[in-house]
């Protein structure tokens, strides 16, 4: 059964889990450079799982709900019962974006702006503001279940917000690695989601690729690691 995700995400691999099972080995520990979604973690079991992402809000959020559950459910599961209009969207974006500094208020604004906003887009202007417009939707889906069930797993994960090259060099022996970068657009296609605040270059790209390279072969006598580059 696929288990669903906190959050709605571009790219999310959740319906892929079945098919993702046959390419990831049994290890010591999950490592996951690209989280996103968690669809990965949340769909495989491991002793452990190194989550990162260079998102830190995404990653705040991961480390509130790790810490405290059910006042995280408690204040989120509020504002989506009173704030589901286009002008509340609107200044809880704005308090999202200039006024909210605490890690748990800022985690629950979060949440709620990734499941009211169009299509669960993840989307920074070049000031680092978060600019993804009202979604309309009728009545917004709040996880609870799905907010419980990544606690669970959460016990057993360490939640970090890191780049790729940062991650891959936490890599220990045993451990699996499931790397999937952002996707690069077509020759001529306009980059529209970002899901931090800097954009996606290729050259990034490509030194996700060699670094996962540099990875493997650093680790390469543990046999724990396939390679399935789609670059």
């Amino acid at each position: 059964m696929m288990n669903r995700t906190v959050v709605k995400w571009a790219g999310g691999k959740a319906r892929l889990a079945e098919a993702l099972r046959q390419y990831l080995p049994a290890g010591d520990r999950l490592v996951e450079p690209f989280a996103g979604s968690c669809a990965v973690m949340m769909n495989m079991d491991y002793p452990a799982y190194l989550i990162a992402d260079i998102n830190p809000d995404l990653i705040n959020m991961y480390q509130v709900i790790k810490r405290d559950v059910q006042g995280f459910i408690n204040s989120a599961q509020a504002l989506f019962t009173t704030a589901n209009t286009p002008e509340q969207y609107l200044t809880f974006r704005r308090v999202f974006n200039h006024t909210c500094a605490d890690p748990f208020n800022r985690a629950v604004i979060f949440l709620y702006l990734n499941r009211h906003c169009f299509n669960g887009l993840c989307r920074y202007n070049r000031a680092g503001y978060f600019n993804v417009p009202y979604g309309k939707y009728k009545t917004p889906y709040f996880p609870e279940k799905e907010i419980h069930a990544f606690a669970e797993k959460a016990k057993r994960a360490t939640f970090i917000c890191a780049s790729f090259e940062e991650t891959l060099g936490m890599v220990s022996p045993g451990d699996v690695v499931y790397c999937d970068p952002p996707n690069l657009p077509e020759e001529g296609e306009r980059i529209f989601h970002q899901l931090s605040h800097g954009r996606i270059r290729h050259a990034g790209a490509v030194g996700a690729c060699r670094a996962f390279a540099c990875c493997c072969r650093r680790w390469q006598p543990c046999n724990r690691v396939k390679q399935h580059s789609r670059f």
